[in-house]
């Protein structure tokens, strides 16, 4: 078999096996999402460094949480993230701890971090997020890291991070009234959201449904994202902005101007769920108005 130019040049591992050349691919679209994170993060503590004292207890629409507990949930599960990466048997002695606490563990950390005053929780976040970003840039793209779900490579990593990133932050800037402009970075959450089609049904204990379902988004920039079959009868189709607040569970389908096609579809989009943990029923409708075809929050 004849070997490649790369192949020749990958250095040898001994007894004269050849080490793998390095994933370039792989590694590009691990850095193109730390670097979205890093924007994201920009983002949200430039509305965190705005607050006044009284704001940091402020309640936000997720129900029983401040804006504290939103940041110190970031800041917690940069922290654990961290571990995952540096120290997989350590992470995995916390998960059983955590997952031991019952599905709203989530509720019982962010109890346990209330007495921080927000200074407290700004720094602890910034310097969290700072860490975990510098070792998603030095992390192998090949590596696989424990989770409290399936285990997953760095770059699907560094995207559920700014997913938990983005959806908290919007929670905050409902609270204050900020207007957010959506970013080419949302196609990292929408990823998510069309990804955990399967997750969300089967967390629920329903079946998956055997048709595709096709997204066609309109996206920052003037792009047009999809996914799915282009043939497929069920659709979901509109702004990247209003699918990305629904399958946060920022928004009530009701709340956005998404249009559904299909009963596979509409099953979909009353139960999605980006993210990891237990089921949960998202906002009521009637919260939020519908957003404009622009696209701010």
């Amino acid at each position: 078999m004849l070997m490649s130019a790369t192949s020749r040049r990958a250095g040898r591992t001994g007894a004269g096996h050849i080490a793998a050349p390095p994933d370039t691919a792989k590694a590009a679209v691990l850095q193109t999402v730390v670097a979205d994170l890093a924007a994201e993060t920009d983002s949200l503590v430039t509305i965190l460094a705005r607050l006044a004292t009284a704001d940091w207890d402020t309640p936000t629409p997720a129900e029983g949480w401040t804006i504290r507990d939103q940041v110190t949930h970031l800041a917690f599960f940069d922290d654990a993230t961290l571990l995952a990466v540096n120290d997989p048997a350590a992470f995995a002695a916390q998960r059983a701890e955590l997952l031991a606490l019952g599905a709203r563990f989530p509720d019982v950390v962010a109890a346990r971090c209330r007495h921080l005053a927000g200074e407290q929780c700004l720094a602890w976040f910034s310097r969290s997020r700072a860490a975990l970003l510098a070792a998603y840039r030095g992390v192998d793209p090949d590596t696989r890291l424990p989770w409290y779900g399936p285990d997953m490579g760095p770059a699907s990593s560094a995207a559920g991070r700014l997913m938990e990133t983005w959806a908290h932050a919007q929670d905050v800037a409902d609270t204050t009234g900020e207007r957010r402009e959506p970013t080419k970075g949302l196609r990292h959450v929408a990823d998510l959201g069309v990804r955990t089609f399967a997750f969300c049904f089967r967390l629920r204990g329903r079946p998956v449904p055997a048709v595709p379902v096709r997204v066609e988004l309109d996206a920052p920039g003037g792009e047009h994202w999809t996914w799915g079959a282009a043939a497929a009868e069920d659709r979901v189709t509109g702004t990247a902005l209003d699918f990305c607040l629904v399958v946060t569970q920022r928004r009530n389908l009701a709340d956005t101007s998404l249009q559904v096609t299909g009963p596979a579809a509409a099953e979909w989009m009353t139960i999605a769920q980006a993210f990891a943990g237990a089921p949960t029923d998202g906002r009521p409708p009637g919260l939020f108005a519908p957003q404009p075809t622009g696209g701010r929050p």
